[in-house]
């Protein structure tokens, strides 16, 4: 898992949304971000997260906090995912894998004895200078989008 401690400054990055849009951890300065890394749009674990954050969206906002979810999914698969559940949360498309890495989140993972590469499911809460606040890691998906809601409005 990540090498990133809770204190240290989010690594940068850019990357598509499913807007049409390029988001930049350095654009969102002053306000506090939530990135959730998940493995693969449209499937059941992965449905049910966007799900809960686009749930408390409206609470997120009021909380100056933005949330992203990022996949290394192409955009135009993040797009489909949106609209066929109707999310309300910015997916950005990382298919370089860049930012997975700088957060740590691409990692060998293991299913009935195959070893992959793939995306651990982690969280983590960016305060409004840019630096780390919390970090969930191998997250489990009830409650979840709740846990990180209290933070960020205690943030």
């Amino acid at each position: 898992m990540s090498t990133l401690e809770v204190g240290s400054f989010a690594p940068e990055f850019s990357l598509p949304a499913d807007d049409d849009s390029i988001v930049s951890l350095n654009a969102l300065n002053g306000k506090k971000v939530v990135i959730y890394f998940y493995p693969k749009a449209d499937t059941s674990g992965c449905t049910i997260e966007a799900q809960d954050f686009t749930a408390r969206a409206t609470q997120f906002a009021h909380a100056n906090t933005i949330v992203l979810g990022v996949s290394a999914d192409e955009v135009k698969k993040l797009c489909k995912f949106r609209d066929k559940y109707s999310l309300g949360v910015k997916l950005l498309s990382d298919v370089e894998k860049t930012m997975l890495k700088d957060y740590g989140v691409w990692v060998e993972k293991s299913m009935y004895g195959k070893k992959y590469m793939g995306i651990e499911r982690a969280t983590f809460l960016i305060d409004q200078t840019g630096k780390i606040a919390r970090i969930w890691s191998k997250v489990k998906i009830p409650g979840h989008a709740e846990d990180v809601l209290v933070a960020a409005i205690a943030l």
